[in-house]
């Protein structure tokens, strides 16, 4: 998963895309990016690490120009390195720049078709330039001296027929303006919105609704999918349907986890989304274990507390903060290694030892991946001093790997699969545990917008919406993800 935003300004943007950044980090915490352009030049900085620690105050103020994109990262097949942080860039035609949200299923195919038919190098393993270059060629067979809506809606249109899988994208076409697209499917989910100035009308493209509405944007509405936005230097915005049959599957990982509660996301509110969470959660634990003895529930600190919180309530019992949360930690379950996991569970989280000796606690968790994480927690509470140890998940059980940019790992290393509940009980330490329905999480999102008929719900049910996912594709997604291949060599790079 990565964070990506695009601003067409009045004046200098660098600070606004800096900002944009800090509010989509949660998205990405592997590397950084800015490019901006200052008349027919751009400007750029771009390196690993945090937006706070990638950009200082020398790099701000090179960042001169009224348009720019930015990008957050992390790595979907565990690499990491300077050369692949983003946005990326190739000199023709015009000059373009892309940072990109997704993954692309069939990106071996496109890589050679590049190269042995347009005739282009690809410096890096990552789907994203693969991408970039794509739409760059398609655009340079329009033969203009200056592109046209209708050029780039046409290049969309070839884009979108070669490459499959799930893409955000935000790219800078040097002396023009800012393309936004997303994926026909619309899984990787993408944003736009405008804001009045003195000097006129500025517009921002971002992954997530918060970007815009923190620094005074409007939201207009969602990029629908297969849909190409480009807005002109003078604020002059195009829109064009660019697939032939796009049709709405939205991320439904985004509720669960990814997606900061203050956004809105495909007309959903994803803090009211996980609050429905925590009701349906609550209903089951009551169908399930309706004489139960929980004496508290606990959150894991911080994208269950909402569903905790409502769990709590609907059950009638104490909500307490339980757990400490070290917000200087990155995600664990995307850190390769499980001894690397494991020592970060201990320095993310501490118990409050109060909270837990002589109860029975309910800890409430949006979802169980690898099992790593929930097992240290369940332990921590034990030597807390808790007299049983419940666990809920706000999500299903995660079975199957996504494909479509989000870093779950392989198939054989996910606790749930092959499992059952009971197994996967006994394996995280738990006295019971229950799981969401996914009939249930489908309706806590699917509230918010009644347009919505599907969601992508891959990582649970295995039905992957593009249709090219088979065994021998997750077999050598297994052989990049596994955590023996991350613990070698630096391998395939992609978001």
């Amino acid at each position: 998963m990565c964070g990506i935003v695009g601003i067409v300004g009045k004046s200098d943007v660098n600070l606004q895309l800096y900002d944009a950044l800090t509010l989509l980090q949660h998205r990405g915490q592997d590397a950084a990016g800015i490019v901006t352009c200052d008349r027919d030049r751009l400007n750029q900085q771009k390196a690993t690490g945090l937006v706070r620690d990638v950009f200082r105050a020398r790099h701000m103020e090179r960042l001169k120009g009224n348009f720019g994109i930015g990008h957050v990262r992390y790595p979907t097949a565990g690499s990491s390195g300077p050369a692949l942080a983003q946005p990326f860039y190739v000199n023709s035609p015009y000059g373009i720049a892309m940072a990109h949200n997704g993954n692309l299923t069939n990106v071996q195919e496109v890589m050679e078709e590049i190269f042995q038919q347009d005739l282009r190098h690809i410096n890096t393993d990552s789907d994203s330039e693969v991408l970039l270059n794509v739409f760059a060629h398609e655009l340079h067979k329009q033969h203009k001296l200056k592109p046209e809506a209708e050029d780039i809606f046409t290049a969309m249109r070839a884009v979108h027929k070669r490459v499959r899988g799930g893409y955000a994208c935000v790219a800078l076409i040097v002396g023009y303006g800012i393309v936004a697209f997303r994926d026909p499917h619309g899984i990787r989910p993408l944003v736009y919105g405008k804001r009045e100035t003195d000097k006129g009308t500025e517009y921002m493209v971002a992954s997530e609704s918060v970007a815009l509405s923190v620094a005074g944007y409007t939201l207009v509405r969602d990029v629908a999918p297969g849909e190409a936005i480009y807005i002109e230097l003078d604020g002059t915005v195009h829109a064009e349907q660019c697939a032939e049959n796009p049709s709405l599957h939205p991320c439904i990982f985004e509720h669960v986890y990814f997606a900061r509660p203050d956004s809105i996301m495909d007309g959903v509110s994803v803090h009211k989304a996980r609050l429905r969470q925590g009701e349906h959660l609550a209903e089951k634990i009551l169908r399930e274990r309706p004489d139960h003895d929980i004496d508290v529930v606990i959150p894991i600190p911080d994208s269950a507390r909402v569903s905790g919180q409502t769990v709590a309530h609907r059950l009638g019992v104490k909500f307490r903060e339980g757990m400490v949360k070290n917000r200087y930690i990155g995600r664990t379950f995307i850190m390769p290694g499980q001894k690397q996991r494991k020592k970060s569970v201990r320095q993310k989280l501490n118990a409050i030892e109060l909270e837990f000796r002589g109860k029975n606690v309910l800890l409430v968790d949006d979802s169980i991946v690898r099992g790593t994480t929930c097992k240290q927690i369940i332990q921590m509470a034990r030597e807390a001093g808790a007299a049983k140890v419940y666990f809920a998940s706000a999500a299903p059980a995660v079975k199957y790997p996504n494909v479509y940019g989000i870093d779950m790992p392989s198939a054989q290393e996910l606790v749930a699969h092959g499992h059952t509940t009971e197994e996967v009980c006994r394996e995280i330490g738990a006295d019971w545990l229950i799981y969401q329905d996914l009939e249930d999480l489908v309706e806590c999102s699917a509230e918010g917008n009644d347009k919505i008929e599907h969601f992508d719900c891959s990582v649970f049910d295995g039905n992957y919406v593009t249709g090219d996912v088979d065994e021998e594709y997750l077999e050598n997604l297994h052989a990049q993800r596994n955590d023996a291949a991350k613990s070698g060599k630096s391998n395939q790079g992609s978001l």
